[in-house]
């Protein structure tokens, strides 16, 4: 969070959830039908996440260069996956999402939050 925050961005929407299949196969539905679909749902939904909505100049474009590459062992140090990304089994999980685009964005708030969820005012205007 602090990482977004000296960005400059707002937080406007943060949540403490554990996601039911049906938001995991929303949320991840370009994925449905490959390979790692099910691994994906069930690990998503395996305990809490911290569901989150920022605010900003171009969050979505420089909060997924934050973020790093979507395969953690390729991201590089310096990004969210490439500081602190988990090691399993010979394999990293993933330990952060970042929307690839405004539409997909939109799409995902509309998915994990209500819009009485949502801060609004004049400190975020």
């Amino acid at each position: 969070m602090s990482r977004f925050e000296k960005r400059g961005y707002k937080l406007l929407a943060a949540k403490v959830m554990v996601p039911t299949r049906e938001i995991a196969e929303s949320h991840y539905q370009e994925h449905k039908g490959r390979p790692f679909f099910p691994a994906l749902i069930d690990f998503i939904t395996s305990g809490p996440v911290l569901a989150m909505v920022w605010e900003g100049v171009d969050v979505v474009k420089v909060g997924r260069m934050m973020i790093g590459t979507t395969r953690p062992v390729d991201s590089p140090p310096g990004t969210i996956r490439g500081d602190v990304a988990i090691v399993r089994d010979g394999g990293c999980g993933n330990v952060v999402h970042g929307s690839d685009s405004e539409a997909a964005a939109n799409r995902e708030i509309d998915l994990w939050f209500g819009p009485a969820e949502m801060v609004r005012g004049s400190a975020y205007a």
